[in-house]
């Protein structure tokens, strides 16, 4: 009989434009409907947390709350109700629905007070999550890959397939390489896409890139994106243009750049207080403008196709982890990844 933990370690973003504080958290007593709890292996960062950090989408009226949305853990008991997972199992934590019973959010609580947190967390040791953000896993895995088919993955092969619909020969511009664009850059080289051209602003970043299929890659911070790329393409069309930063002015170059009929897919997401600015008369004649949700991916079908490519050796997650850190360095990860010191994805051994 395992024992229910009544403490766990967790960082909490108690503030906006501050570090995460590191604490100890108590657990709520017991399971509702639809609930499951999980020791948590390792986690990744995704870089919408550093987003919540940084206020990017306002203020946020929910703190003190927990952070974090791709992870692999195992279950320690299950809640009423749950039936796709049970006590033992190993399972990708993920933010996207999956199979399974939606729950209500778990009750925590912080220096006597209650303490907020989503239907999944990952920034802690035990986490309480609902029963549709788990996808059980029936093989020895990797643990620090496996968690990276909670977002990073599922996010950036799930936008290549279904938001901007890649075809073999289309040429593709991936701007920001971290670990979403990363995985954009190996998916459209598995859809044998060309050229295939990265933009960022870290010379680590793009050699990694074309590690992991770039055809080109260009340094914004001392290049004209514009100019580089249209000597890349000559007098070809460009079919797609990702942006992963959420920045207007990266946003309008895409929808400039990209042809008559071309795509452009926003996966970043501009600060709450920015806007773009385009002209919308080429709306009406072919070009497309797509806001990604997660590239759409539904877990239960996505993950045990990319895991097949995961056994086959196609995919290169060991070269898409850059860093690794624990639980109580997480701050420290964070200044990594602002800085751009850490080229892929970053994680956290839990």
């Amino acid at each position: 009989m395992i024992e229910f933990p009544k403490t766990t370690q967790a960082a909490i973003l108690v503030a906006q434009h501050k570090d995460l504080v590191i604490d100890t958290i108590e657990l709520p007593n017991s399971l509702e409907v639809g609930q499951v709890l999980v020791k948590l292996h390792v986690s990744g960062i995704c870089g919408s947390q550093v987003g919540e950090m940084d206020g990017r989408k306002g203020p946020d009226k929910f703190l003190p709350h927990l952070l974090g949305h791709e992870g692999f853990a195992s279950v320690l008991k299950v809640g009423p109700g749950v039936k796709t997972v049970r006590a033992g199992d190993k399972v990708i934590l993920h933010w996207r629905k999956g199979n399974g019973i939606e729950s209500a959010p778990p009750m925590y609580r912080w220096r006597g007070e209650e303490l907020n947190a989503g239907l999944v967390t990952t920034f802690n040791k035990h986490a309480v999550v609902s029963e549709n953000r788990c996808t059980k896993v029936n093989f020895e895995i990797n643990p620090n890959q496996a968690a990276l088919f909670g977002c990073a993955i599922t996010t950036g092969f799930g936008v290549v397939e279904n938001d901007a619909n890649v075809r073999i020969g289309d040429s593709v511009v991936i701007y920001g390489a971290g670990g979403i664009g990363l995985s954009i850059i190996q998916a459209s080289a598995l859809k044998s896409a060309w050229p295939i051209i990265a933009i960022d602003l870290f010379d680590n970043r793009l050699r990694l890139a074309q590690e992991l299929g770039a055809s080109h890659v260009i340094n914004a911070s001392n290049n004209d994106p514009e100019k580089a790329i249209n000597e890349i393409l000559g007098n070809s069309p460009l079919n797609t243009f990702i942006d992963n930063t959420g920045l207007p002015s990266v946003i309008e170059l895409g929808y400039k750049l990209i042809n008559s009929e071309g795509k452009l897919v926003l996966v970043g997401v501009p600060k709450y207080d920015e806007n773009i600015s385009i002209h919308s008369l080429p709306l009406h004649f072919g070009k497309i403008i797509i806001g990604s949700h997660g590239g759409k991916c539904k877990p239960v079908q996505d993950i045990p196709r990319f895991l097949k490519l995961l056994n086959q050796g196609i995919l290169k997650l060991d070269r898409l982890i850059s860093e690794e850190y624990t639980l109580e360095r997480i701050n420290e990860a964070i200044v990594s990844m602002r800085k751009g010191l850490s080229a892929g994805r970053v994680i956290i051994k839990l």
